[in-house]
């Protein structure tokens, strides 16, 4: 048996080094050294503090609810079980380089025809039954010589670690998303009490009205104006509680929880997070190391990679390994004798020779889809620069029309304060006072949308940057 070991090992052995299909090398992809919008963003020099980018909004209910996403969100809950199934994978891979050990055991009785065809070698008085007793193992090993297993192992290592990025990727769009959704319903709940407040300035001003023209100093025209005046801004009401609705279910539904359920923490109005003045957004090429979804790129490149070589080892013969060991006896009490031994080993060798080209039409396969991976790869890099330059720009300049539109609402408030004398006084007519009260109901709600619109900017510039979790960690 050593002997029979060593004929079949040493050669096997000795080509056990060899794996066939490229080496698999990160791209370099080209990325521009600062951002295009840095300037009009008014960008600060240094490392981004992407991580916790939340803490810089200063809001204690958003952190709190940031804070619940890891361990209540079933979209988690569903790349975590990505990443067990990536895992069992790359387990069935490895398992592929070690033997396949079966155990097994009959035991039986048969007897042979006295009529059959070995009827004529039947002793005196016809065959008998006879017992026969085995026990034993039955082994079989690929050996690896070209690679074959080694580049599936590779492959699905690779894939373990796309479906890691994978997982951070949906952190980074859930704690986005989830900031997104409470600056939507602080914005709202601002549009709401701007609303209501024009409503309680408008009713005095429909009763000043009303008083007016039972007394003759004016016509019902104006309190016609008047009353329709307050009830459109009424009507504006209703819509913003139906859009905060929206944004708190969806706020709770991406926490996992059931629709509702925050409308206690969520029920006094606190007003806008307040971020930090300074924005730092680092360097293009962070961009290669934080994103996930550009991690999760290039590991399925690598993992494609791989596969080019598990397809080339097919066109190199096949090794394999294969024996039995075994106790065989015609009665269960010869089993442990010396004599009742039997066992078996050989090296089987299949090469295939000719497929019509079935084999290499397989690498063609393989390396176009390493070829689209590569591709997707740059594109998703394109994606992202152009993702972060855009948020930069739409902060930049939403900031701009929020302080114009702080302005504005100034110089209307002491408009409708200066018309509203006037018209006391008996020195303008009402719809000046219309126009003014018309006027600052729509430059508060714009002010409050785009206070809100200036912060979630700010969050997609931190989700484009794929902030949200520690690449040292």
């Amino acid at each position: 048996m050593r002997r029979a070991l060593s004929l079949i090992l040493l050669p096997a052995i000795a080509l056990a080094g060899c794996t066939v299909g490229p080496d698999y090398e990160p791209p370099e992809l080209a990325v521009p050294d600062l951002w295009r919008a840095a300037a009009t963003a008014g960008l600060m020099e240094g490392e981004a503090n992407l991580h916790l980018w939340w803490s810089g909004l200063r809001d204690p209910v958003l952190d709190e609810l940031i804070g619940r996403v890891e361990s209540d969100s079933l979209d988690l809950q569903i790349a975590a079980a990505r990443i067990a199934e990536a895992r069992a994978r790359l387990g069935v891979a490895r398992g592929r380089r070690m033997p396949d050990v079966d155990a097994r055991g009959s035991a039986g009785v048969s007897e042979r025809s006295d009529n059959g065809p070995l009827g004529l070698l039947a002793p005196p008085g016809g065959f008998g039954s006879q017992e026969l007793y085995d026990v034993g193992f039955d082994a079989s090993w690929e050996i690896d010589v070209f690679g074959r297993i080694r580049r599936s192992t590779e492959s699905a290592a690779a894939a373990v670690e796309a479906s890691i990025e994978d997982y951070r990727d949906v952190l980074v769009t859930l704690y986005a998303e989830v900031a997104r959704n409470y600056v939507e319903a602080r914005a709202l709940q601002a549009r709401i009490a701007y609303a209501e407040a024009n409503a309680r300035a408008q009713r005095g001003s429909l009763r000043l009205t009303r008083d007016r023209h039972e007394a003759g100093a004016t016509s019902a025209l104006d309190v016609a104006q008047a009353e329709s005046n307050l009830k459109t801004t009424e009507a504006a009401i209703p819509s913003f509680r139906i859009a905060l609705r929206f944004a708190l279910n969806r706020l709770a539904v991406l926490l996992g929880q059931p629709p509702g359920s925050l409308d206690e923490i969520m029920s006094s109005a606190r007003g806008l997070p307040d971020p930090e003045p300074e924005l730092v957004a680092g360097v293009p090429a962070d961009l290669m190391r934080q994103r996930p979804d550009l991690r999760r790129a290039e590991r399925l490149l690598a993992a494609q990679t791989a596969q080019v070589g598990v397809a080339t080892a097919d066109l190199y013969p096949r090794f394999s390994l294969s024996g039995f060991f075994a106790v065989q006896a015609t009665r269960l009490g010869d089993l442990t004798e010396g004599d009742s031994l039997t066992w078996g080993i050989s090296l089987p060798i299949r090469w295939n020779l000719f497929d019509g080209g079935r084999v290499r039409s397989v690498i063609d396969i393989e390396e176009a889809r390493a070829e689209q991976a590569l591709i997707g790869y740059e594109r998703a890099l394109l994606l992202a620069l152009e993702e972060v330059e855009n948020a930069l720009v739409a902060y930049a300049l939403e900031g701009q029309r929020r302080d114009k539109l702080a302005a504005a609402v100034a110089a209307t408030e002491r408009t409708v304060e200066l018309v509203d004398t006037q018209y006391r006084a008996g020195l303008t007519d009402f719809q000046n006072v219309l126009d003014a009260q018309r006027s600052l109901f729509q430059q508060q709600d714009r002010l409050a949308a785009s206070e809100g619109q200036v912060v979630q900017n700010l969050i997609a510039i931190y989700k484009a940057l794929g902030g949200g979790w520690d690449p040292g960690a």
